[in-house]
């Protein structure tokens, strides 16, 4: 065997947007109508009002190194947004807080300072499937084992806890939730994460809640694990970390800002790791991400553009509204054939659900059978998408 065969990254598959490029490529969307892009998670909604100001005022920190950690102005202004958006009494903006560039750095860090490769087996990293794709990446590179959670209908969407043995249980090091979760707009009730975290006490695991989605949901607002943790009388967050992201939020993925926050002593081995990565957010950019988490405003604006392209969509289209996120997954005969199809025919790209799973040891990969669709467009261009994809799905 060669050498480099021998690396954990060459273990990862293509992201999956290479091989919706790769599935597309050749192809040429209808001429006739105007090409929308739902394939990507990417908010194209008006830019928050403060934005240009804030960073009018602040450009001269584009000369000055930024700390890893986030300044105090930043870390303050997220632990203030945390108190109020979950009820915390307490969190701590020096101890059990970190600034972000995006949740994806964070996410995929997370498992590089968390996952202890060095025993007699590699310890389990459990995700749902399927999945944001970092997490399988985090899991492999960090030298863990990924343990996929079945996410289907049977389960309502959810990741099976219920039927895990004590065995695996022990050799776990970190479980990901993604809630509300993309693709299938799932989201954990507070019974789930008190569930999961009474596990995570009794085994010794840590839970990493990636809750990018907090403020985009239909009917009600999700509960955070820090939330729940707290309600368990856990006010030290101990084996809890969560991640959440303005990019959603704010609908400003440009900025690549976001947060890590939770258990003091996660935060400190965390921190360690990114002194010597490096990820510091540019001074300009942080004061307006803490313009960004101290303003309500914008959010609700937003939420009510994406229950509006809910009620648009599934008006035409048919099916249940899923709890949260902006994403609606849709099952399909054959995926990468509807796909093509889509983008062919009504020009519309979307992405197949295969790619966002990935194969258990059965063979079954969780994704195959649905596409994801991102309504980000606003409710007009959400309806226009359902009446297109009706027509794919004759």
């Amino acid at each position: 065997m060669n050498k480099h065969e021998q690396y954990r990254l060459n273990q990862l598959g293509e992201y999956p947007f290479a091989r919706l490029k790769k599935l597309l490529d050749g192809l040429t969307p209808n001429p006739d109508l105007e090409l929308i892009d739902a394939g990507a998670g990417e908010p194209r909604l008006p830019m928050p009002t403060f934005v240009q100001p804030t960073l009018d005022a602040h450009i001269a920190g584009f000369s000055k190194y930024p700390t890893t950690s986030g300044n105090d102005f930043l870390r303050e202004s997220i632990a203030a947004w945390l108190k109020r958006r979950f009820s915390l009494k307490n969190i701590d903006a020096n101890s059990q807080v970190l600034s972000a560039n995006g949740t994806r750095e964070a996410l995929f860090a997370a498992a590089h300072a968390l996952i202890n490769p060095n025993t007699e087996t590699k310890p389990w990293v459990m995700m749902p499937n399927p999945m944001y794709q970092i997490y399988l990446g985090a899991a492999i590179t960090a030298g863990g084992k990924p343990y996929l959670q079945p996410c289907t209908q049977d389960t309502g969407f959810a990741p099976d806890i219920d039927n895990i043995s004590d065995d695996i249980w022990a050799d776990t090091a970190l479980v990901y939730v993604c809630s509300p979760s993309n693709p299938t707009g799932w989201v954990a009730d507070e019974a789930y994460y008190t569930k999961l975290l009474a596990l995570a006490e009794k085994f010794d695991f840590y839970v990493l809640a990636d809750e990018c989605y907090s403020e985009i949901y239909y009917a009600d607002k999700p509960v955070g694990l820090l939330e729940v943790a707290q309600n368990m009388e856990n006010i030290e967050y101990k084996r809890c970390l969560v991640m959440n992201s303005l990019s959603k939020r704010s609908a400003l993925p440009g900025l690549r800002s976001g947060l890590i926050a939770g258990d003091a002593d996660l935060i400190q081995n965390f921190s360690k790791l990114r002194s010597y990565t490096g990820p510091g957010t540019p001074l300009p950019l942080q004061h307006v991400a803490a313009a960004a988490w101290h303003d309500e405003e914008h959010v609700q604006q937003h939420l009510k553009v994406y229950r509006d392209s809910l009620d648009a969509f599934f008006k035409v289209y048919g099916g249940v509204i899923p709890a949260g996120s902006f994403f609606v997954w849709l099952p399909v005969e054959n995926e990468e054939d509807f796909v093509k199809r889509a983008y062919v025919e009504q020009g519309v790209k979307l992405l197949p659900g295969s790619y966002l799973g990935s194969e258990d040891d059965k063979g079954i990969n969780a994704g195959t059978g649905y596409v994801r669709a991102a309504l980000v467009d606003g409710a007009e261009k959400a309806g226009v998408l359902a009446e297109r994809l009706k027509r794919v799905a004759v």
